[in-house]
C-alpha cells in the first residue's frame, strides 16, 4: 500500500546458507550461563578478562553502543561482540554491510542457543550493565485471554521491546509485531498502554486484523472511552475486519461523539452516528451484481495496482520473487520488493496471462508500483522510492515515495525523472491521469493534507509542466487514508478507510460535476468490497469490466488481483455449486443424525457448519466453483473425520462420510491391547510432529479422553538402515516428541507411563540389512505403537 519503503536487511535463506554464501565464519555455543539466545557479531577473543572492559569501552567510543562481552566457562575464553541480533539473517546482513561501513576489520558470528530465552537474559555478563543492555527477567504468567488485564503506565523496557520499538519507528511492522508478541506473551508485568498500542498498530498496518483486534480489545477493556479517536477508529476497523459489524457500529458511535465533542449540538452528533449506521446497513445489504475472479497471474506474494496500458495489456505491480534481487525483503510486510509487470488480457475470460517484467529502464532494485499512461501511450507516471544513485532518506531515516515520469522513445522508455511537486520530506504516489491526460490525480501526505494521506490533483500543462497541487477537499478526503485514485472522466474511484465501509480499505466512487465538483461519496458495496483491504480499482466503461486488488480470504497470496464484470439481470447465473452427502457409521452402515459437519477452507478456517438431518444428510450451498474445501465431521464417541473435496462449476458434489467408533481404535495384537492409528510419519532424519501426524495423534487423544482411566506407553521403531546407535537415538527422540504432543493436547503426563525408542531392535520382517527389501517393506518397520497399560 501507500507507505514509506525502507532498505531491506534480511535474506530469503536460512542463516547457515546466507553465512556460507557470503563467506562469513560462524560457530555455535550452547548452555551459556546468563547469555541470551541469538547471534553476536564477534570482533575479538581474549584468553583472560584483564583487558575486556578496556576493549569494550574503546568500541563504545567508536559508536558501537551495544558492544559487550560473553564468557564461555567451558573453554575459558571471552568473546567481544559489536552488536547482538535475535535473528541470524539480520546478523549476516550486518556483516555483509561491515556494520554499515563502521567496521573494516575481521568479524564473525557466534550463535548462542539453548541458553537464556530472547528477552530474558543479559549477554553483557562481564561488564557493568548500561541502561540499553539491562534486562529484567519476565515473570511467568498466563498467555493473554479475554479477561481484563492490568496495564501499567510505565514499565522497564527490555532489550527485546527496545528492538521492537526500533523496528516500529522504521515502519518494519512485520518484524515489530513479532517481537511485541514475544514480549507480551510472557505476561502482564510488561504490559503498558504504549507497548500494547504499538503491538495493535503493527498488526493493523500489516493488515492482520485478527491480532490487531486482540490487542485493541485489551486497550478498550482497560481504557474504554478514554481511548484516543485514532485508537477507537482502528479498533472499529479491526472489528469489521473480523466480521463483528454490530460491535463495530457501537464503537463508531463513540468515535463520532469524540470527533464532534466540540459541537454542542447533540442532535447533530446523533444524526452523524445514525447516518453512518444506515450507510453500513445498506452496504451490508447490497446485492451481488458483479462476477469476480481471482486471476491466474497471482502469486503467494503481493500483486496489485493494475492499470490499462492499452486495449490488450495491463501493467501491474508484483512482489513475486523472480529477480536477481530475490533475497531482498521490504520490512513493512516482509515481502520482496515490488516491480512492474505487463500481462495480456483475455477478452472472454477477463484473465491476465503471459506476464513479463516491464522495461529495465523503469524497474530498479527497490519499489516500483502504481503506473498510469497518457492517452497517446507515450508518457507514463509511476511510483518509486526516493531513489537516485542510492536510497535517499529524511531526518528520521525514512525513504519517502515519489512520482516519476518517463517518455517513450521508439520502442523503449527513457530514464525516469521525478516530477517537481515531489519532496524528500513527504511522499507522493499512486498517479492516475484523466482520460484526456490534462489532470494528474495522486496521493500524498504533504503539508495541507486533511488526513494521513489525501487525494490531490495537478493540471498537466501543454509544455509538460504542472500547476500547483490542489487538495480534493473534505467531500473526498477524511482524517484517515484516501488512496489509489482512478478517474474515468465522469467518476472518481478511490480507496479509503475513513468513509463508512466494511473494514480495511474499501472502494468508493464520486460523480464529477463540472460546476459543483465531486459529489457525495458512495461505497461500491459487496462483492467488490470485503472486510479486508480492497483497492486499486479500474474499469473499462464500454463493457463494465475491470480489475481491483484485495487481501480477502481465499486468495493466493498477500494481495491478489481480481477481475470483475458488471452483470445484467439476464447474465446473473444461479449458483449451483454445492457439497452434499450422508453421514453413516462405518461398521454398521446406520444413518447418523445430529452429527456436526463443518466446511473448512484450504487454510483450515471454518466457513460454515450444520447438524445432519434425521436421515444423516447435509448440504452446503452457494459455494465457490472449482475450489478445494475440507469437510470435518464430529460426533461424541466417534473419531473425527476429515475429508478433502473440491467443488465443480455449477454442480452438486455428492460425498459419503463414515464415522468410526473410538472403541474400534482399540485392538488386541498377540495378547497386547493397543491403540491403532494410521502410520505416524516423520520427515527423514527428523523428530518433530508433522501436521499429518498431528491429525492421527489427535484421534489417539480422543480415545484417551473417552477413557479417562487409560494409561499408555509409547514405543517408536526405525528400519535397519543407518547405524544401530543412531537409530536408537532418533527413535527415542521421536517417541518423546510424540509424548510431548499428546500432553500438549490436555492429557495428564502421568497417563503416559513411558516413551521409548527401540531403534531397529524390534523389526517385524526380515529386513535386517542381510537381504534386499523394498521401500514398502522398510516402511513397515518405521512405526510408532501405543500400548495400553491400563484401562
Amino acid at each position: 500500500m501507500f507507505t514509506s519503503y525502507d532498505t531491506p536487511i534480511s535474506i530469503d535463506e536460512t542463516f547457515e546458507e546466507a553465512a556460507e554464501k557470503n563467506n562469513i565464519a560462524y560457530r555455535s555455543f550452547s548452555n551459556l550461563n546468563g547469555v541470551e539466545n541469538g547471534y553476536y557479531i564477534i570482533s575479538g577473543v581474549f584468553s583472560n578478562s584483564k583487558n575486556l572492559a578496556k576493549a569494550v569501552k574503546k568500541l563504545k567510543k567508536k559508536g558501537f553502543e551495544n558492544a559487550g562481552s560473553i564468557s564461555n566457562e567451558a573453554n575459558g575464553l571471552n568473546y567481544i561482540y559489536l552488536e547482538y541480533f535475535p535473528y541470524g539473517l539480520e546478523a549476516v546482513d550486518a556483516c555483509v554491510s561491515k556494520m554499515e561501513g563502521k567496521y573494516d576489520k575481521d568479524m564473525w558470528i557466534l550463535e548462542v542457543e539453548n541458553s537464556v530465552a530472547i528477552g530474558e537474559g543479559n549477554s553483557n555478563t562481564s561488564l557493568e550493565k548500561s541502561a540499553t543492555t539491562n534486562i529484567d527477567e519476565f515473570e511467568d504468567s498466563e498467555v493473554l485471554s479475554g479477561e481484563k488485564r492490568t496495564i501499567h503506565e510505565n514499565v522497564n523496557k527490555t532489550k527485546l521491546i527496545q528492538r521492537a520499538d526500533h523496528y516500529f519507528d522504521k515502519m518494519w511492522y512485520a518484524e515489530a509485531a513479532e517481537l511485541y508478541e514475544q514480549a507480551l506473551s510472557k505476561g502482564d508485568k510488561y504490559y503498558s498502554k504504549e507497548i500494547i498500542q504499538k503491538a495493535a498498530d503493527a498488526y493493523y498496518f500489516n493488515t492482520n486484523m485478527e491480532k490487531a483486534y486482540e490487542w485493541y480489545n485489551v486497550l478498550y477493556e482497560n481504557y474504554g472511552k478514554e481511548m484516543s479517536t485514532d485508537n477507537i477508529f482502528k479498533y472499529s476497523h479491526s472489528l469489521k475486519g473480523t466480521g463483528k459489524y454490530a460491535r463495530s457500529k457501537r464503537l463508531m458511535r463513540l468515535y463520532n461523539r469524540k470527533i464532534k465533542e466540540g459541537d454542542e449540538n447533540t442532535a447533530s452528533r446523533d444524526l452523524l452516528a445514525n447516518g453512518n449506521e444506515v450507510v453500513l446497513d445498506n452496504i451490508l445489504g447490497s446485492g451481488a451484481d458483479y462476477e469476480i475472479k481471482n486471476l491466474a497471474i497471482n502469486t503467494k506474494y503481493s500483486d496489485f495496482s493494475p492499470m490499462f496500458m492499452d486495449s490488450t495489456q495491463v501493467v501491474y505491480a508484483s512482489a513475486k520473487d523472480s529477480s536477481i534481487f530475490s533475497n531482498r525483503r521490504y520490512k513493512w510486510n516482509d515481502q520482496p520488493y515490488l516491480d512492474l509487470y505487463v500481462a495480456k488480457m483475455n477478452a472472454e475470460s477477463e484473465d491476465l496471462r503471459d506476464a513479463v517484467k516491464f522495461s529495465k529502464k523503469i524497474n530498479t532494485k527497490y519499489h516500483e508500483a502504481a503506473v498510469t499512461f497518457s492517452p497517446d501511450n507515450k508518457t507514463m507516471y509511476f511510483t518509486r522510492n526516493n531513489y537516485g544513485k542510492k536510497l535517499k532518506r529524511d531526518k528520521k531515516g525514512v525513504s519517502h515515495l515519489k512520482i516519476y515520469r518517463s517518455t517513450k522513445v521508439g520502442e523503449e522508455w527513457s530514464v525516469a525523472e521525478e516530477v517537481p511537486f515531489n519532496s524528500d520530506n513527504y511522499s507522493t504516489g499512486h498517479p492516475a491521469l484523466s482520460p484526456d491526460g490534462k489532470q494528474l490525480y495522486f496521493v500524498s501526505d504533504m503539508p495541507g493534507s486533511l488526513g494521513k494521506t489525501d487525494l490531490f490533483v495537478v493540471d498537466v500543462l501543454e509544455d509538460g509542466s504542472f500547476s500547483e497541487p490542489r487538495n480534493l477537499g473534505k467531500e473526498i478526503n477524511t482524517e484517515h487514508r484516501e488512496m489509489f485514485p482512478y478517474f474515468n472522466g465522469d467518476k472518481l474511484f478511490f480507496s479509503s478507510d475513513g468513509h463508512t465501509g466494511l473494514g480495511g480499505l474499501d472502494v468508493y466512487e464520486s460523480v464529477y460535476d463540472e460546476e459543483l465538483g465531486f459529489q457525495e461519496v458512495k461505497n461500491l458495496g459487496k462483492p467488490i468490497n470485503s472486510n479486508k483491504d480492497d483497492f486499486s480499482y479500474i474499469v473499462n466503461d464500454e463493457n463494465q469490466q475491470g480489475y481491483f486488488a484485495s487481501n480477502r480470504e481465499g486468495g493466493k497470496g498477500d494481495d491478489d488481483i481480481y477481475s470483475f464484470k458488471r452483470l445484467t439481470l439476464e447474465e446473473i447465473p444461479a449458483n449451483e455449486n454445492a457439497i452434499a452427502g450422508v453421514v453413516t457409521e462405518l461398521s454398521s452402515g446406520d444413518l447418523m443424525p445430529q452429527a456436526l459437519v463443518q466446511l473448512l477452507d484450504e487454510n483450515g478456517i471454518k466457513l460454515k457448519e450444520m447438524i445432519t438431518e434425521d436421515d444423516g444428510s447435509f448440504v452446503f450451498e452457494d459455494l465457490d466453483g472449482s475450489t478445494k474445501y475440507t469437510l470435518k465431521t464430529v460426533k461424541d464417541q466417534y473419531v473425527d473425520n476429515e475429508l478433502e473435496i473440491a467443488t465443480l462449476d455449477n454442480e452438486k458434489v455428492e460425498v459419503d462420510v463414515a464415522l468410526k467408533r473410538l472403541e474400534e481404535m482399540i485392538a488386541l495384537e498377540d495378547g497386547i491391547k493397543k491403540i491403532k492409528t494410521e502410520m505416524i510419519y516423520f520427515d527423514f532424519d527428523k523428530s518433530y510432529i508433522r501436521p499429518d501426524a498431528a491429525k492421527e495423534l489427535n484421534k489417539l487423544v480422543s480415545v484417551m479422553k473417552e477413557y479417562p482411566g487409560m494409561v499408555i506407553k509409547i514405543e517408536s521403531h526405525t528400519d535397519s538402515r543407518g547405524s544401530r546407535a543412531y537409530n536408537e537415538y532418533l527413535s527415542d527422540n521421536r517417541a518423546k516428541s510424540t509424548r510431548d504432543y499428546i500432553i500438549s493436547q490436555g492429557i495428564d503426563p502421568e497417563r503416559i507411563e513411558s516413551a521409548t525408542g527401540y531403534g531397529e531392535s524390534r523389526l517385524i520382517n526380515q529386513c535386517d540389512g542381510t537381504v534386499r527389501c523394498t521401500e514398502e517393506e522398510h516402511l513397515l518397520n518405521r512405526r510408532s505403537e501405543f500400548i495400553i497399560v491400563k484401562m
